[in-house]
């Protein structure tokens, strides 16, 4: 059985986007990329209102952006609540998507208005939003992660043995 994350040393994993997984299809690539908003078992981990909050919002930023909206493939969160997977279509790497994530994560944190799509036909639970937190940890990533970013906040650390 090979699922990639579970080989990931989750005890010095750093907040960060990393390229979780590389898949073939046909003869294109789909990259999947964990964007990892909290370290695991170290921080708290986010409340479901705001990951649902979060999908939503970058999932339209994504959709609606000239160059990335036919690479886009999927945003979603991560069960355990530390942050988001995207997958994008072509062979990519962190530092390729570091720059588009930050105006990502940048349109979250200065996001006003209606959530998009929160409305009870357009969403399974559609109360379940907190847009206030939502944008304070989407500016807490940009400012500590996403505009300083690193080759630490890039690079998985793996599991010894």
């Amino acid at each position: 059985m090979d699922v990639t994350s579970f080989g990931i040393d989750h005890n010095r994993l750093l907040r960060g986007i990393y390229v979780s997984r590389k898949d073939t299809v046909g003869d294109g690539v789909l990259t999947t990329f964990d964007v990892r908003m909290k370290e695991p078992n170290r921080e708290m981990v986010m409340d479901t209102s705001v990951m649902h909050t979060i999908e939503h919002l970058m999932a339209t930023f994504f959709r609606g952006h000239d160059q990335w909206a036919d690479k886009t493939i999927y945003v979603g969160p991560m069960g355990c609540r530390t942050g988001m997977y995207v997958i994008f279509k072509g062979d990519l790497e962190s530092k390729d998507v570091a720059p588009i994530m930050a105006d990502a994560y940048r349109y979250m944190a200065e996001f006003t208005g209606e959530i998009p799509a929160a409305k009870a036909e357009m969403c399974g639970n559609y109360l379940d939003h907190n847009l206030e937190i939502t944008k304070i940890e989407c500016r807490k990533f940009l400012e500590e992660v996403l505009e300083q970013i690193k080759e630490e906040n890039m690079v998985y650390p793996r599991q010894q043995g």
